[in-house]
């Protein structure tokens, strides 16, 4: 048994992450990041970890927490120190193989379940990392038939084990660089949130975007060759009237949307995340 009690531990944090807090603006709560490394790692809920605040340590849990401490202040970000993220309604494993699910990212669920689509839809993910908008999609709306790609093996690994630990059943997972194992198949919403970050992007050398792989972040052309390939190639992979539906660079809505209706694409918009940025854009394909 150590000397130190999980309140004490959970001071000592915060004091050691103010350092990181001073050059990293997304940490905006450093009493708030010393607890969630300890709940994720010890697996103590808010309430519980109240309830224990008096408890001493044991020394292979401090331990695992100073080691974890140590990767954090280096900037490492808290989601691949715990192997843990939460998205939407899901807890997801993650891995440095993927992006960790953003909020913003979110924007696309909520878009997705206000279409009007049918019954038994049948809905493609491009690039899916863990599998969080799928997935999400999946638990949503059980009678849907939800198809998940990625062009990396890791993350195809990654998002089948999280549909397995999820029990969902009606989403299949699969190797794909974009569109190249679906011929054939269409349905009846495409959504994405490809690479779109420019390779000159000064934000790319700042917070967590550092550890996370630079092939899903970054895109040629300013960001906009992965978005155009998906936007040229999706019609011939939708029924008629299906939706597309994307994520993109808060600059870069009016380029989509010009991507979009040279593609054929009509009832062209696109709506801002909640920190009021122009997040996603979409259209529809009629024949």
């Amino acid at each position: 048994m150590s000397s130190l009690t999980l309140q004490q531990w959970l001071q000592r944090a915060a004091l050691q992450l103010e350092q990181l807090a001073a050059i990293d603006p997304h940490i905006v709560d450093v009493r708030l990041e010393a607890r969630r490394l300890a709940g994720d790692l010890l697996d103590i809920s808010p309430t519980g970890m109240q309830l224990k605040m008096s408890d001493k340590l044991t020394a292979t849990e401090l331990q695992r927490l100073d080691a974890a401490l140590v990767r954090r202040c280096q900037g490492e970000p808290l989601a691949y120190i715990t192997g843990r993220w939460w998205f939407w309604d899901l807890e997801l494993e993650v891995a440095p193989c993927t992006l960790i699910p953003r909020p913003d990212t979110e924007l696309l669920v909520e878009q997705t379940l206000e279409l009007s689509l049918p019954a038994n839809a049948k809905v493609l993910d491009l690039g899916t990392g863990t599998g969080a908008i799928a997935l999400s999609l999946a638990k949503a709306r059980p009678q849907w038939q939800v198809s998940a790609v990625d062009y990396s093996e890791e993350a195809v690994a990654l998002a089948l084990r999280n549909r397995q630990r999820l029990g969902l059943t009606n989403c299949v997972v699969k190797q794909s660089d974009w569109f190249s194992a679906l011929a054939g198949q269409q349905f009846h919403l495409i959504i994405s949130n490809p690479p779109y970050i420019d390779e000159q992007d000064p934000n790319l050398q700042q917070g967590d975007v550092r550890f996370e792989p630079r092939s899903a972040l970054v895109a040629p052309a300013h960001g906009l060759a992965d978005l155009a390939i998906i936007c040229q190639q999706a019609p011939q992979y939708l029924s008629e009237n299906g939706w597309i539906w994307l994520e993109h660079g808060y600059q870069q809505a009016e380029a989509v949307q010009q991507l979009l209706r040279q593609a054929g694409f009509s009832l062209v918009s696109s709506r801002q995340d909640y920190a009021g940025q122009w997040r996603i854009t979409g259209g529809c394909l009629s024949r």
